[in-house]
């Protein structure tokens, strides 16, 4: 969505569309390294290779501790990645309000995400930097968690994922189905198997040509994308799960029209969410197909392959 800068190393022509994208990373407290938030990265490494134009690591800082990690395009207005340590949610989905990230407007404002304020004068300066509620209304797209409520353990944790800085636009089908079921697979993976900490990073993949957005302002995705690496799991795995550890990787579609090169579509599943499949791989595949898609000459997104 966001991304029209991760991938391509044959297509030439992709190349040529995705430059735009490039160049160095955008300082924040935010960051301009994530240095003081690496931890919710797999040896505290972040991903190799990825090396977007234009784009800001934030620590994304709530009631002044980090809870994740996202890597945000400000003229895209959408990350590219959001990265988190998967802990169980001990409770249900919070009644919270939306935040945006300070920093983004100035970087001498408060580190801590803020909830949107009414239309005013700094309304109007944060629209500037990055996505606004009113951008999503009456789009077709609900706002799609990268980083979901229900992969994070306290009240606090989840009311921190409700940034607009972890939100991509997302169809429906997509949302509150397909991809919704395969964030409640990963989880009773950890639950079942993994003996320590799961590391995952989730993200959006671009078109490959031509600018797709909401309200001509955010960027949408074509496909979503996330793998998790769990280092410590179960040595008595059933054998039907051996190949699930210790990473895995997924890409699911966001566009009901897109081909069928990357994700196949079922015809026998319900019409309604028919065209939002989701095709689960190791992680290497899912690596080679952001290489390709977002012309970059080699893409990591764990240190050793989490060996």
């Amino acid at each position: 969505m966001i991304f029209s800068a991760l991938l391509g190393r044959k297509d030439l022509g992709a190349v040529f569309l995705l430059l735009p994208w490039f160049g160095g990373l955008v300082l924040g407290e935010i960051s301009n390294d994530f240095s003081q938030c690496l931890d919710f990265f797999y040896n505290e490494t972040p991903p190799k290779g990825i090396n977007a134009a234009g784009y800001t690591p934030i620590c994304q800082r709530f009631k002044n501790r980090y809870h994740f990690v996202s890597l945000y395009h400000r003229q895209h207005r959408a990350p590219l990645y959001s990265a988190y340590i998967l802990s169980p949610a001990d409770g249900k989905r919070p009644n919270t309000t939306w935040m945006y990230e300070p920093q983004l407007v100035s970087p001498n404002a408060t580190p801590v995400m803020q909830p949107f304020p009414v239309p005013n004068q700094i309304y109007r300066d944060v629209k500037k930097s990055q996505a606004v509620l009113q951008d999503y209304k009456n789009s077709g797209y609900t706002r799609g968690h990268l980083n979901p409520s229900m992969h994070q353990k306290t009240i606090e944790d989840r009311e921190a994922t409700f940034t607009l800085t972890n939100i991509v636009p997302q169809r429906k089908g997509s949302n509150i189905a397909t991809w919704n079921s395969l964030e409640g697979e990963v989880l009773k993976r950890f639950k079942d198997f993994c003996k320590g900490s799961m590391y995952v990073i989730t993200g959006a993949m671009p078109y490959k040509s031509g600018a797709h957005k909401i309200n001509n302002r955010v960027s949408v995705p074509e496909y979503m994308w996330s793998a998790y690496c769990c280092p410590s799991y179960s040595t008595s795995l059933p054998q039907s799960m051996r190949s699930f550890f210790p990473t895995y990787a997924a890409v699911g579609r966001n566009d009901r029209n897109s081909g069928q090169e990357i994700v196949p579509v079922d015809p026998n599943v319900n019409p309604s969410v028919r065209g939002y499949d989701v095709r689960q791989m190791p992680l290497e595949t899912l690596e080679d197909i952001l290489a390709q898609r977002l012309a970059m000459p080699e893409i990591s997104l764990f240190k050793g392959k989490c060996q």
